[in-house]
Protein backbone atom coordinates (compact mmCIF):
# COMPACT_ATOMS: atom_id res chain seq x y z
CA UNK A 1 0.00 0.00 0.00
CA UNK A 2 1.54 3.47 -0.96
CA UNK A 3 2.15 6.30 1.23
CA UNK A 4 0.52 8.84 -1.28
CA UNK A 5 -2.85 10.59 -0.85
CA UNK A 6 -5.87 9.33 0.19
CA UNK A 7 -8.02 8.43 -2.29
CA UNK A 8 -11.38 10.17 -2.89
CA UNK A 9 -14.61 8.66 -1.89
CA UNK A 10 -16.70 7.99 -5.21
CA UNK A 11 -19.80 10.15 -5.58
CA UNK A 12 -22.24 7.28 -4.87
CA UNK A 13 -20.88 6.26 -1.76
CA UNK A 14 -20.33 9.60 -0.03
CA UNK A 15 -22.78 10.10 2.88
CA UNK A 16 -25.31 13.53 2.94
CA UNK A 17 -26.74 15.47 5.81
CA UNK A 18 -29.63 13.23 5.69
CA UNK A 19 -28.18 9.77 6.01
CA UNK A 20 -26.02 11.23 8.97
CA UNK A 21 -29.48 12.33 10.42
CA UNK A 22 -30.62 8.69 9.41
CA UNK A 23 -27.83 6.59 10.91
CA UNK A 24 -28.31 8.87 13.97
CA UNK A 25 -31.67 7.66 14.72
CA UNK A 26 -31.52 4.56 14.13
CA UNK A 27 -28.64 4.33 16.94
CA UNK A 28 -30.73 6.30 18.41
CA UNK A 29 -27.98 8.81 19.07
CA UNK A 30 -29.09 12.24 19.82
CA UNK A 31 -27.00 14.19 16.97
CA UNK A 32 -27.18 18.08 17.34
CA UNK A 33 -27.90 20.09 14.06
CA UNK A 34 -24.52 21.58 14.30
CA UNK A 35 -22.45 18.40 14.27
CA UNK A 36 -24.02 16.87 11.15
CA UNK A 37 -21.68 18.33 8.91
CA UNK A 38 -18.12 17.14 11.03
CA UNK A 39 -19.97 13.84 11.24
CA UNK A 40 -20.86 13.88 7.60
CA UNK A 41 -17.21 14.55 7.30
CA UNK A 42 -16.21 11.64 9.67
CA UNK A 43 -18.43 9.56 7.75
CA UNK A 44 -16.61 10.05 4.45
CA UNK A 45 -13.24 10.02 5.67
CA UNK A 46 -14.35 6.34 6.98
CA UNK A 47 -15.49 5.45 3.60
CA UNK A 48 -12.45 6.45 1.81
CA UNK A 49 -10.19 4.46 4.42
CA UNK A 50 -12.08 1.54 3.47
CA UNK A 51 -12.15 2.29 -0.14
CA UNK A 52 -8.41 2.52 -0.16
CA UNK A 53 -7.84 -0.55 1.80
CA UNK A 54 -9.79 -2.54 -0.62
CA UNK A 55 -7.50 -1.65 -3.13
CA UNK A 56 -4.98 -3.58 -1.55
CA UNK A 57 -3.38 -6.31 -3.29
CA UNK A 58 -3.91 -9.43 -0.65
CA UNK A 59 -3.76 -12.34 -3.24
CA UNK A 60 -1.34 -14.96 -1.70
CA UNK A 61 -1.53 -13.71 1.43
CA UNK A 62 -2.78 -16.64 3.95
CA UNK A 63 -5.15 -15.70 6.41
CA UNK A 64 -3.54 -15.57 10.35
CA UNK A 65 -5.01 -15.00 13.68
CA UNK A 66 -1.79 -12.85 15.60
CA UNK A 67 0.67 -10.73 13.47
CA UNK A 68 3.20 -12.46 15.77
CA UNK A 69 3.12 -16.48 14.05
CA UNK A 70 1.60 -18.74 17.07
CA UNK A 71 0.20 -21.77 17.68
CA UNK A 72 -3.61 -22.22 18.33
CA UNK A 73 -4.40 -23.79 21.81
CA UNK A 74 -6.76 -27.09 20.74
CA UNK A 75 -8.61 -29.11 22.73
CA UNK A 76 -10.99 -32.20 21.57
CA UNK A 77 -14.51 -30.98 21.05
CA UNK A 78 -16.07 -33.19 23.64
CA UNK A 79 -19.29 -32.60 26.08
CA UNK A 80 -17.61 -32.22 29.52
CA UNK A 81 -20.63 -31.43 31.47
CA UNK A 82 -23.84 -32.99 29.52
CA UNK A 83 -26.28 -34.63 31.25
CA UNK A 84 -27.71 -32.43 33.58
CA UNK A 85 -30.68 -30.54 31.53
CA UNK A 86 -32.51 -31.05 34.85
CA UNK A 87 -30.62 -29.47 36.48
CA UNK A 88 -29.86 -26.09 34.10
CA UNK A 89 -34.15 -26.03 33.97
CA UNK A 90 -34.66 -26.49 37.41
CA UNK A 91 -34.53 -22.67 38.32
CA UNK A 92 -37.05 -21.96 35.46
CA UNK A 93 -40.32 -19.60 35.58
CA UNK A 94 -41.58 -22.33 32.69
CA UNK A 95 -39.90 -25.19 31.18
CA UNK A 96 -40.98 -27.46 28.11
CA UNK A 97 -38.54 -30.90 27.21
CA UNK A 98 -35.51 -29.17 28.91
CA UNK A 99 -36.20 -25.84 26.86
CA UNK A 100 -36.89 -22.40 28.72
CA UNK A 101 -40.82 -21.32 27.69
CA UNK A 102 -40.47 -17.65 27.21
CA UNK A 103 -43.38 -15.17 26.43
CA UNK A 104 -43.36 -14.01 22.38
CA UNK A 105 -42.21 -10.65 22.74
CA UNK A 106 -42.29 -10.26 18.10
CA UNK A 107 -45.62 -10.16 16.56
Amino acid sequence: MSSGPKAAVPQSDSVDAATVRRIARLARIAVAEEEVAHLQGELNAMLAFVAQLAEVDVAGVEPMTSVMPMQMKEREDVVTDGGIADAIVANAPVAVDHFFVVPKVVE
